[in-house]
């Protein structure tokens, strides 16, 4: 089973958190690969590493670095599912990037987590707590159906969100509506 997690290599993306509960469900079958800079924390991104070679992991975890846009895009298409322990989030743009692409979720409710991982599309547990973490991963890796139902959740509401250029009307729309009323007030 393939295993995506994507952000910076940094304190508050919860690595340390993901890696020890991933040694908990070390029976099971899966790869993870980390796709995130690892230069701004270099001393987390070290110890990240370092934590991978320590509990065994070394053959399943992949530090990718910083990677392209089409080998992002590749690695979304052949994951399973998107997993992330963060502590916080102020938006999440990775977990959305992953509903994008109709994977379950596998996350925390730290900051807007709940708010950015559609309903029904992935189990969030509290950061920080990696038993909870570890039985969410056993259930989500060890369950097929599971695994399914979450990545039905995650495209249909990927469905129902804007494309870019719809988005981008909308914003454009706006602006020129507060354009309008600062003109029509001077």
């Amino acid at each position: 089973m393939a295993l995506l997690a994507v952000g910076a290599l940094v304190p508050r993306k919860g690595y340390d958190v993901l890696i020890e509960a991933l040694s908990r469900v070390a029976d099971l079958d899966w790869r993870l690969t980390i796709v995130g800079p690892p230069d701004r924390d270099p001393a987390c991104a070290a110890a990240i590493a370092a934590q991978v070679a320590a509990r065994g992991l070394s053959g399943r975890v992949t530090l990718a670095g910083t990677v392209s846009a089409e080998q992002l895009a590749a690695l979304y298409g052949a994951a399973d599912a998107f997993v992330l322990a963060s502590r916080f989030e102020g938006y999440g743009m990775a977990f959305s990037e992953a509903a994008s692409y109709a994977l379950p979720v596998v996350g925390t409710t730290g900051g807007a987590i709940p708010d950015t991982v559609p309903a029904g599309a992935g189990l969030l547990v509290a950061p920080d707590d990696v038993a909870a973490l570890a039985a969410a991963l056993r259930r989500v890796i060890g369950d097929p159906v599971l695994r399914q139902k979450l990545g039905a959740a995650a495209r249909a509401a990927a469905e129902r969100l804007p494309t870019w250029a719809e988005a981008a009307e909308t914003i454009a729309g706006a602006i020129d509506r507060t354009t309008e009323r600062i003109e029509t007030a001077s």
